[in-house]
Order: structure tokens, then sequence, then C-alpha cells
């Protein structure tokens, strides 16, 4: 029968409906553009795009990318005034861009000779040589070329209230689970410092030394760094036009300014560039993506800010759409780290409704390390991420956790236990709460607190509203509340060990190491470019996971064991117990009725283990079969084989001793064979493969067919449906541990022996 004569809708006579499924899938919603250069749509290697080339004359720079020093736009004039080092320029722009990205991947040139060449390359020259690279090379000249060797990562803290008790106790969940960095920004923009303050309470609980950043309009961003609330900026935006920086009423020396107030107050600061946010604005001059971001990491160096956020950041939807888009954020990155500097690579902003999509784009950050893997991993519900979802948010948090263990990589988590997380919560809104009340900005209920402690999202607290958190902000603000107010606060009120971090963090502002290159803080101590340098130079070299940190990236929830799976099992063993009455009674005979059936179960079946993967009762499971047995006029017996628990050869043995010569071998695990003694071993009659699949009906229906098939007839199998579930993924590590059980009792050259069965009480049908 037809889909059509089925009563299936007919959409189209002329398509395949492979089609249609396609159409259904979350890839669909994807939007993807055709390459367009005029129009900015082109990842790199655009027409339009300079070729590189320098001419010096008189120890000035002429000519730079075909420009002429006098018809220099302002990046121009500051990439050729405060990047290119003319000492090396000639040298560096007359080798052959093929031979340069030989360089960059080859593991017998030092790092810091392939960056000291980066230095006299135009941005053209740069763009240039790295689209000589594939994907895969793009990947490994990252994994040499980043400036510190230890992986790290960054998450979002934000909440669809502006709530800031959420804040404090998600900000304490991203420190349990690792994060080195902490971003918030908010719904309103007033609520700023409220936020601020959460997130800074929030960060201080369980370990010292997690940056945080509060993203807000640049010159209140400042205010709330000056305060002593935030610790680190990375929102000083660079362009790759002249005219995206005249419509943002900025300029490069502008920008330098900024991070330059920033660095002098110990703040660590970052810019922000990425791929696709000229193609935005309106303003990409039909140059490629690729082109116009090497011009924003060439201006980033001559300001001499540490590091980068870049990898595409809020352009990444437009720019994962053209040809090549995904290749291009990496190859952004390349440069930045190319270039000496720290690289915070994007897999912020998720591109794509497809999570194959969302894992590809993980995987070469996750396998050749980053800086910060994510600028932004959303630490929490993607509905409460302020920045818009994350390329992995709080739903996928925990996927992020086992690709690390998949991959022995390290991407700068760890997983939390769930007590630990309610309790790293529950300080969190403690102290905060604590901090509000003593500094007379509020006073939350016990109820407040106890929905936030639970709650995935704000969605599941009674808590406090963005208005309740434009007044306490504001309170803040004008107040001229700092961090030093907090800490006094908190010690006040007992909570010494987080105030004792926050000042940590304000020592660290003084002394400035973390300011260097790359840096971030762990157990106390200042991880940079300085001294952890990346010191990647093939197999054996660069950085590596201790025993101590591979145990715990390792540590994730759901592992089980032997020991595990048999106490699973022993829990129904009373019930079974109750159920029926299982005993040997000597040697099974050979030959019986014509029509008889034997059932050979395996060795450990009814013995120490009790259910199968679908859940159903051995006693249910061969009753089920006796009954269908009985349903086709036939007759059951039951055996148990000690030599094997393979189910080929436990279906073969029981049909070998069957009158009928009609067999049934049947795993613990419940695993199934239709068997005739004439047959090889695995050319079965039927099989039940996908145990955790059948229901007691398809057992009763297989049994039917064995009684079949006793009388000489051929019945329509059995078949057990199956949608494309990953049945290996859900029990394959419960059917091995299980099968060691079954192997573990197995007697070589044992002979089967007879079970007699008596059942205690009635079965379901």
């Amino acid at each position: 029968m037809d889909r059509a004569s089925s009563g299936a809708a007919t959409p189209g006579a002329n398509r395949w409906r492979r089609f249609e499924d396609w159409d259904a899938r979350p890839l669909r919603l994807d939007k993807f553009a055709r390459e367009n250069p005029e129009a900015g749509f082109c990842a790199h290697g655009s027409p339009y795009d300079p070729k590189p080339s320098v001419v010096v004359e008189n120890g000035r720079l002429a000519v730079m990318d075909g420009v002429r020093a006098e018809d220099f736009d302002m990046i121009d004039a500051f990439i050729a005034a405060h990047h290119l080092d003319l000492s090396v320029v000639e040298e560096a722009m007359a080798m052959d861009s093929r031979e340069v990205a030989r360089m960059l991947v080859d593991i017998n040139v030092p790092r810091a000779e392939v960056e000291r060449l980066a230095r006299g390359m135009t941005p053209a020259k740069l763009a240039e040589v790295v689209a000589h690279l594939s994907a895969i090379e793009v990947a490994f000249a990252y994994s040499k070329m980043r400036q510190r060797k230890t992986p790290g990562n960054q998450a979002h803290v934000t909440n669809a209230k502006d709530d800031p008790l959420q804040l404090a106790a998600d900000a304490a969940t991203a420190v349990a689970f690792g994060f080195d960095e902490i971003e918030t920004t908010m719904r309103v923009a007033e609520n700023s410092w409220s936020n601020a303050l959460a997130c800074l309470v929030g960060g201080a609980v369980g370990r010292p030394g997690v940056l945080f950043q509060c993203s807000i309009e640049e010159a209140e961003e400042l205010r709330i760094g000056l305060a002593g609330l935030s610790s680190y900026a990375e929102t000083v935006s660079v362009y790759g036009t002249e005219r995206t920086f005249i419509d943002g009423d900025d300029t490069p020396w502008s920008k330098a300014f900024l991070t330059a107030a920033y660095a002098s107050r110990g703040i660590k600061a970052r810019c922000t560039s990425g791929a696709g946010a000229e193609l935005l604005m309106g303003v990409h001059e039909k140059k490629s993506m690729l082109y116009l971001e090497a011009r924003c990491l060439c201006l980033q160096r001559g300001m001499g800010v540490q590091g980068t956020q870049n990898g595409g950041i809020d352009g990444a939807p437009i720019a994962a759409s053209v040809p090549g888009g995904m290749y291009e954020m990496m190859a952004e990155n390349l440069v930045a780290v190319w270039l000496g500097l720290e690289c915070a690579s994007g897999n912020d902003a998720r591109p794509t409704e497809s999570e194959i999509r969302v894992g590809a784009k993980i995987a070469p950050y996750l396998l050749a390390g980053s800086d910060l893997v994510c600028s932004g991993l959303g630490s929490i519900r993607k509905y409460d991420n302020s920045f818009n979802a994350s390329l992995f948010n709080g739903e996928e948090m925990e996927d992020f956790l086992v690709l690390q263990r998949d991959f022995e990589a390290d991407g700068g988590l760890v997983p939390a236990g769930e007590d630990k997380v309610l309790d790293v919560r529950r300080r969190a809104v403690e102290a905060l709460a604590a901090v509000l009340d003593e500094l007379g900005l509020g006073t939350p209920t016990r109820a407040m607190l106890s929905s936030v402690i639970v709650a995935s999202g704000s969605d599941d607290t009674e808590s406090y509203t963005a208005g309740d958190a434009t007044r306490i902000s504001e309170a803040i603000r004008a107040r001229g509340l700092t961090a030093l107010d907090v800490v006094a606060a908190l010690s006040k009120r007992g909570f010494s060990e987080e105030a004792e971090n926050i000042l940590f963090m304000l020592r660290q502002r003084v002394a400035g190491d973390y300011l260097q290159t790359s840096a971030v803080i762990r157990d106390g101590h200042v991880l940079s470019a300085v001294n952890d340098p990346n010191d990647y130079m093939g197999p054996g070299t660069g950085y590596r996971m201790s025993e101590a940190r591979w145990a715990a990236v390792k540590d994730i929830r759901g592992q089980l064991d032997e020991r595990e799976v048999l106490a699973a099992q022993a829990v129904h063993a009373p019930e079974e117990a109750a159920a029926w009455r299982l005993a040997e009674r000597g040697p099974a005979r050979q030959g019986g009725p014509a029509n008889e059936v034997v059932i050979g179960v395996s060795p450990a079946f009814g013995l120490k283990l009790h259910v199968t993967t679908a859940g159903h009762k051995l006693s249910a499971l061969i009753a089920a079969l006796i009954d269908g047995v009985a349903e086709g006029g036939g007759v059951a017996r039951v055996v148990r084989c000690r030599h094997t628990a393979d189910t080929s050869f436990l279906g073969l043995t029981a049909a070998k001793l069957s009158g009928s010569g009609i067999g049934i071998g049947v795993q613990s695990k419940g695993t199934l064979v239709l068997h005739r003694a004439d047959r090889l071993p695995h050319m079965n009659l039927e099989i039940f493969s996908n145990a955790p699949l059948a229901t007691l009906a398809h057992y009763r229906a297989i049994g039917r067919n064995a009684a079949c098939h006793a009388r000489g007839e051929k019945p329509e199998p059995v078949l057990v449906p199956f949608r494309g579930e990953a049945l290996g993924a859900r029990f394959h590590v419960p059917v091995a541990l299980v099968y060691a059980v079954e192997t573990g009792l197995i007697e070589p050259g044992a002979d089967p022996v007879e079970l007699s069965i008596e059942y205690l009480k009635e079965q379901a049908a």
C-alpha cells in the first residue's frame, strides 16, 4: 500500500519526500546567503580585496596594499604608524605567501619566528597567507600560535529580569564549573550597577581570581571598573572600514586611549571585532570579511592592547551564512594569535539552529585549545541570555563537558556535582542578600532566595523584577558605592571568605600581573603568555592535562560500573522471588514432542540478573514466550545453557534439544533469536536485536511464531519497530556490564540443565 492510498498527505506529485523530512529539521530555519562580494557577502578572497604590497621610501612607508600614503584612510594611517615594523616589512612582504603558510604549520619553525614576520605584514598579506591553509591546517596552526599554554573559558551570566539574586547564584555556579571569566549585560541599561554588584559577589563564592566584566556603554563600563566592581573589559569595538568608525563617533586613537585608561587602573582590556560587523552596518566596501578583520587586528596590535575578542561575535550568524563562513571565523582567530594577541575566540553568538553545525563549530577550538574557547558560553538558559543565545547555553553545557571527556580536550571547564551546585548557589544568594541589607539596598525575603537557589532560569523564580533592579542600581551609582563597601558588608555579615576573594582581586589590580597577554588566574596565581607560554612544537609538547585535571574533567554525571548495574538489578530480586521459582532439575534431555519449542536462557538469567534493558521482569518475559508457544499450538520447555551466553548459540543449542528442532535463545538483557537445528549459528529464523524496544507482546508473538515453525509453517516475522534511536549510546554501557556478568558464570563444556518454573502469582498479559 502506498502513502497516497493509506491516507498520507501528497503535497506534490513530483517531489522526493525526503525534502519534506529535511524541511522539518532545525537546519531549515537557518538562512544562507549566496556569495556576492559586491554586497559584502564574501568570507575571503573578494575580487575587491587589495593585493599585498608595500613600498618603503627613505625609511617611510610610501605604499601599503596598493594605497599611497597620502591617500591612507585613518585605519591605514594607524596601521602604518603603529603596527608595521619597518625593520621587518620588506623581508616579510617579499616572502611567498604559501611558504609563510607552511611555516605556520611547521612544528620545526618556532612560534616566535612566525610572529616576528607577522609584525611586518600588511592586512592583505596576512589574509592572503592564512587563506592558503585548509580548515584542519588553520586549527593546527592555531594550536601552535595561541599565546597561553593552558586553555580557558568565559561564561555569560545574565537573566531576563536583571534579577540580582539570580545573577549572584548563576555567577557562583559558573565559578563552580571552572570558568575563568564571567561577563554580564542587562535588559535595561540602568541596571548595570546592580548587575555588576551581583556578579561581583556571586563570582567570589568558591574560589578567588575569577575575572568579571559588565558589558554596557563604554564610559559607564569604565566607571563601574573604576569602582572596583569589574576587573576586565572587552567591549572596545574596532572596525575594518573608516566609515564604521565615523558612524560610531570614534577613531583608532580614541579606542587606543580607552584601552589605556582601563589598563592604567588595573583593569584587563581586550578589543572586540569580528566578521560581519561591517556588513551588518552597511559599510563593507565590497571587501571580504577576512581582509576587513585583518585590518581590525592590525589596529589592535598597534594600539598595544593585550588581546581581542573575535571570531564573528555578533556577526557570527551572518558570517556563517556565506560559503566558507565557519572557516573564516577560525582563520581570523588565527590571525589574532599570530599577531601575538590573546584570543577570546568567539563561539558566543549562536550562528545556527542546527545542533550538528554547533558541534562542528566548537570542535576545532576544543581540539586546538584557546586562551578562552568561548568569549561567552551561555552558562544560563537561552531565554535568559541578554547577549542573545550563545553557541552553547545552559541547556547544552553538559554536552560541552562530555565533549571534553570524549576528546581528552581541556575546554576550560570541569563538572560540578548537584550538591556542590546547590551549596554555592545558596551561599551566593545569602551573601548578596546580606550585602543588599547591610548597604540599605534591599531586604529580599526567604521565599525569594529559595526560589532562586533551585531555579534553572528566571521563569522559575519569584524574585526581583527589572524595575526593582533599576532602583538598586540607581542607589549604588548615586551613593558612589565601591568594591570596598561590598567587602566591608560581607565581612560584617560573616562572609569573610567572599570578602577576602574580592580583596584578592583588588590587590591583583594594584600588582597588575593579570594585565599581561592572555592572563587568567588559577589557584590564586596568574597564568599568562609570560609565565605560561604556549610551547607547542609537536607531539609530547605544549599543553597536556595533568592527571588531577584529567580526573576532574572526565568525572561527568551518569557513569556506570558493574557495581551500579548489579545494584540496579538487585532492586528487582525480591519482587522476582515473589513472582516465580526457577529451579534446576538435572541435565537437559534431547528430544521431545514434535510440537515442542525449547527456550534456552543464559547463565545469569534469573540468578544475578532480573530485568531486561526494556525493564521487563524476566519472569514476565518467560511467561510471554510460554503463552505464545501455547497459543501457536506448541509446548514449551525451558533450559539453562551454561557453556555460552551468546544469543545465537543459546538459540541453536535450544533448537538441537527440541523435539521439533525449533528453539529460542534469550539473554537476560532481552536479546532473543528464534533458531532451527539445521542452520548455521548466525543464520537464525528471527531475531530481537533491539531488546530495549521489545514489548512483552513481541515476545508473546515470537513464541507463537516458534510454534508455527515447529508445525512446518512460515509465519510473518515479528518486527520490533525502530525509529532511529541511538540505542547503542543509551544501552551499550549497561549491556556490556550485564554481559560481563553473564560471561562470568560461563562453565566451558558444561551441558545445559532443565529448569522447572513455578509462578507464584499471576503474570500480566
